[in-house]
């Protein structure tokens, strides 16, 4: 998991990015100005900034040509083409307009991330080991074989944990546009899921939403 650094001066927002990456296993700190940003992003030690626009003191603009190497994800209310252009003519690795889309922050993140750092090539918990890369699935050290779709939704889960999923909402992570059917599949295929690998303590149900996994 990643160190990740938040420019944000609305403290609501910078806390509900903080609290949502946290979730699902990075470690946050935060700042509220452009000066501290740029102190901060500058004394070293992050994996990814995700940087505000509009800062008191320095703003996004003014900050990332000085920086050396570290990715940047300008999250703003600036929604015009100008303002989007010009930040990724300056360099950011992505532009997120306001009102967002926690979970597709979190994809955002995932996917520069990936880019720079390289993707995560396992994850454990209990006495269960996925090996990503190689999309193989081991419970007490025995190979538990998973159907393409079962993997898939496995991994979609990892890559969210401790975030509520709704079925819509993995129905287009998952299957995307090869999806033909209802909502139910997901609910089989969470029973399936929980089955072969003994995970319904983590696998939840939550309640007029959909899954998620508690690790």
């Amino acid at each position: 998991m990643a160190k990740i650094l938040i420019a944000e001066d609305e403290q609501a927002i910078n806390h509900l990015i903080k609290w949502n990456l946290e979730l699902v296993g990075h470690t946050c700190a935060q700042v509220y100005d452009g000066t501290s940003a740029l102190a901060a992003a500058e004394a070293g030690g992050y994996d990814l900034l995700i940087l505000d626009v509009m800062l008191p003191g320095l703003s996004g603009f003014e900050i990332l040509p000085r920086l050396q190497g570290l990715p940047v994800i300008f999250v703003t209310a600036k929604a015009g083409v100008a303002d989007r252009l010009r930040g990724l003519q300056l360099g950011a690795d992505d532009y997120i307009t306001k009102p967002f889309e926690v979970l597709e922050l979190v994809e955002r993140v995932k996917a520069v991330l990936r880019r720079t750092k390289g993707e995560a090539k396992e994850f454990s918990f209990d006495d269960i080991r996925v090996e990503l890369s190689n999309r193989r699935v081991f419970k007490g050290g025995e190979e538990i074989l998973l159907k393409p779709k079962e993997f898939d939704l496995l991994e979609t889960f990892i890559h969210n944990r401790n975030i509520a999923l709704s079925r819509e909402k993995l129905i287009e992570l998952v299957w995307n546009f090869d999806f033909e059917g209802e909502s139910r599949t997901v609910d089989v295929h969470v029973q399936r899921l929980r089955r072969k690998l003994g995970i319904s303590h983590r696998l939840q149900t939550v309640y007029k939403t959909g899954y998620r996994l508690q690790v």
